[in-house]
């Protein structure tokens, strides 16, 4: 899966990763290989990513958004702390 992590100021991440967990609104939300289309809004709390390599990157998010697509990934956050 492709995962892009966007912010107004700049882009956070980009790669090929295993899973995506983030804060969704209604509770968290983990995406893995082929996961049905989904949007949703994000609160404050932590993405978290394990990439291809096994490697696991925290972010600190105060909200925004999920859409998944194709296995294409594109977090959009209103900040990063």
């Amino acid at each position: 899966m492709n995962l892009v992590i966007l912010s107004p100021e700049k882009e956070i991440f980009t790669g090929e990763v295993n899973s995506v967990t983030v804060p969704g609104t209604d509770g968290q939300l983990q995406l893995l290989n082929n996961h049905a289309a989904i949007v949703s809004s994000l609160t404050k709390g932590e993405v978290k990513v394990v990439t291809n390599s096994g490697e696991k990157i925290n972010y600190n998010v105060t909200g925004g958004f999920v859409e998944m697509l194709n296995n294409e990934i594109s977090v959009l956050v209103s900040g990063v702390a």
